[in-house]
């Protein structure tokens, strides 16, 4: 059983599976701060400077605070602007994704219609040859 397991991690797809999913984990964090850190600032620049994520409605009458973070820490809250920038962060990246992937089947299309490069010219030895094989197969 210990040698079935062994084939089983070491085959190419599992290794190829875990390795997307540590560049994939790393990947995510670099969208994360490019849709919080570079996108989201310019859609509360849209709005106005509003900040989406410290909207919410608290469900306990203990909760006093305006910031999200201190809110929960008094009670529960119904946290609706931190809802809609996750929204916003997955529509952007979907978005992206969706372009990235559009380029990327364009590419193939492109490489699929191109027709395929001229073989290159014989050389000398490779012309003499064909006229050898050519000699002989008339006195054939």
């Amino acid at each position: 059983m210990l040698n079935e397991f062994r084939e089983f991690a070491v085959k190419g797809n599992v290794v190829d599976l875990a390795i997307g999913v540590i560049i994939g984990a790393a990947f995510g964090q670099i969208v994360t701060s490019v849709v919080s850190d570079l996108f989201m600032p310019l859609v509360g620049a849209v709005f106005g400077g509003l900040d989406f994520s410290n909207y919410f409605i608290p469900l306990s009458a203990n909760v006093t605070e305006n910031s999200l973070a201190a809110a929960r820490e008094q009670g529960a809250v119904f946290a609706y602007g931190h809802f809609l920038t996750v929204v916003i962060n997955f529509l952007i990246v979907a978005w992206i994704l969706f372009i990235v992937v559009k380029g990327i089947n364009r590419l193939r299309r492109k490489a699929a219609t191109e027709p395929p490069p001229a073989p290159p010219a014989p050389t000398r030895e490779e012309s003499l040859l064909m006229e050898i094989r050519d000699i002989l197969a008339q006195k054939a």
